[in-house]
């Protein structure tokens, strides 16, 4: 892993996170929503859930297709959830939209995508969502590849008509590929890794998101500034990985961080904790759940080279 001193720079740079003050209760550090999972994908939404406990979140609620919903809860105990209407193969079903209609208008921050799958019903779910969340939101995995498949209207100005203003995309380079229609740049050197951060500025800006194109030093953007992750090793290219990330982004959306200094810390505390795995385990050996395992390791050193200040208010 990289040493303490070249850490302690890059987090200079880095907002604080929110004290937690001692009168505060489950309601104070915000309530994440996770819609995803389907059948042979259920752990997806089980890791990304988790990670959004473990980075700070009061509550974490998944909304998955009934079939799988014992499967997901019995992961982890804290975690909630709740039912949704499945079709024949345990994805979301046609009428699944109503029932999420109710519960994503009481959280504070939702992520959308782990585990979803793929078909004709999910493609129409999911910008039917997007037009009706308003809170801090991350859209990841198969929520992506249904936004490439979207219909005849342009993508930036579907997302140009939102109201909702606070959204993290978290595509890899093939993802965003999909997203662009058109061919995404490598990353095996630093021309390739030059076009793809012009790529993801002029994604940012074009879409009004934040935008995290994930690989070796992931760039973060929001279309103004540009942001590159120093932490992270090649062991977190892994099934499961990017789940993890997910779920860290959006509990701090949830404890009130806006979408680009939530993604800039994220990304940086995901490295930080794929790191320490790799320290612990040899970089083959590095699994999402052993990243996971990590997160508290990379919270706690991440304060302690920031000199996390006790006296910041929450927000």
């Amino acid at each position: 892993m990289r040493g303490d001193i070249l850490l302690s720079d890059y987090i200079e740079s880095l907002p604080v996170l929110p004290c937690r003050p001692r009168t505060g209760h489950k309601g104070t550090f915000g309530t994440v929503l996770g819609i995803g999972g389907s059948r042979g994908m259920a752990g997806a939404m089980a890791l990304a859930g988790r990670a959004g406990l473990v980075s700070g979140a009061g509550l974490v609620r998944l909304a998955v297709p009934d079939p799988i919903l014992e499967t997901v809860a019995g992961f982890y105990p804290e975690l909630t959830t709740l039912p949704c209407p499945a079709d024949d193969k345990g994805r979301f079903g046609q009428t699944a939209f109503e029932s999420l209609l109710s519960h994503i208008t009481s959280v504070t921050a939702i992520f959308l995508g782990p585990g979803l799958g793929r078909s004709d019903t999910i493609d129409l779910l999911i910008p039917l969502l997007l037009r009706n969340i308003f809170c801090p939101l991350v859209v990841d995995a198969d929520a992506l590849n249904a936004l490439a498949s979207f219909g005849t209207e342009p993508l930036d100005r579907f997302f140009q008509s939102l109201s909702n203003k606070n959204i993290i995309l978290t595509p890899h380079s093939g993802e965003l590929a999909r997203l662009r229609r058109q061919p995404t740049y490598g990353e095996d050197n630093k021309e390739s890794q030059m076009k793809r951060i012009v790529i993801a500025k002029d994604f940012a800006e074009q879409h009004g998101v934040v935008l995290v194109l994930k690989g070796h030093e992931t760039i973060v953007t929001n279309g103004k500034i540009v942001a590159l992750n120093p932490t992270g090793n090649p062991g977190m290219a892994t099934g499961g990985s990017g789940d993890i990330l997910t779920g860290i982004l959006s509990a701090l959306l949830a404890q009130g961080l806006v979408p680009f200094d939530a993604a800039r810390v994220g990304v940086f505390l995901h490295g930080l904790a794929g790191d320490f795995a790799a320290d612990r385990l040899g970089e083959e050996s590095v699994t999402a759940t052993s990243i996971l395992e990590s997160i508290p390791e990379a919270f706690q050193t991440f304060k302690k080279l920031s000199h996390f200040p006790e006296t910041v208010s929450y927000t």
